[in-house]
């Protein structure tokens, strides 16, 4: 499930695939799990769609994300996660809701470096604070109205040197055993075939049918975050 998904929009794979595992395997091993998920669908659609990836926004969104990452540790740490969270979540909720309600969705153009540099920041924020560096990405992605493939495609070039990043931390924790490998062994059959069911959906995904089902994807992610945070609150 989690694999169809983020083969055919380019993102939400986390949000499926470590619940779901958590209910069977502890969560020290689902996380794990769920990034060489991720990691297995970005590597194979770069590859295959490398001409579609806009090389320039992924390079410069991971460079932008980088001098977020500390400010999301400090906030974890030092800060109100909670409040960050909250409010993040209705940020993104509100924003997704008025880019539905609008008669033409919000874009802008490929000058547009102050935004890249904004959402590049907030997404190493969130990566940093919840290991949650997507929605921001998302909502750029959204607002250059890329295409469906382009989309994910650009997406993946992003996530694949991020989620490495994140491989590292977790073999520094230790949190790469072997149960780990033994349950994605046990996976890659159904990976197989949910990564091509997502590219056929992928690619008759157009124009605003596409940009509706990525805010209503934001609207789940941000209502997400908003009730973990108010749940935490109270």
């Amino acid at each position: 499930m989690a694999t169809l998904v983020r083969s055919a929009f380019g993102f939400g794979e986390a949000l499926i695939a470590v619940p779901l595992l958590a209910f069977w395997i502890p969560l020290r091993e689902a996380a794990p799990l769920a990034l060489l998920f991720s990691l297995t669908v970005a590597s194979v659609v770069i590859v295959h769609d490398w001409k579609k990836i806009h090389f320039s926004s992924a390079g410069w969104l991971v460079l932008a994300s980088l001098p977020g990452l500390p400010v999301g540790m400090l906030l974890l740490t030092e800060g109100h996660p909670a409040l960050v969270k909250s409010a993040l979540g209705l940020l993104i909720v509100a924003f997704s809701l008025w880019s539905l309600a609008a008669r033409r969705a919000p874009a802008i153009g490929a000058g547009g470096w102050r935004l890249l540099a904004a959402c590049g920041f907030c997404a190493g924020i969130l990566g940093g604070a919840y290991a949650m560096n997507g929605p921001p990405l998302i909502v750029y992605g959204a607002l250059r109205r890329w295409p469906a493939q382009q989309f994910r495609a650009t997406l993946q070039a992003y996530f694949l040197p991020a989620g490495l990043l994140v491989s590292l931390g977790y073999w520094v924790s230790g949190l790469w055993v072997a149960p780990v490998f033994h349950f994605y062994l046990i996976s890659l059959p159904a990976l197989i075939p949910a990564m091509v069911l997502g590219t056929m959906i992928n690619r008759r995904l157009q124009g605003d049918l596409f940009l509706k089902i990525v805010y209503v994807g934001l609207i789940v992610i941000g209502g997400i975050l908003l009730a973990q945070g108010i749940h935490t609150l109270g």
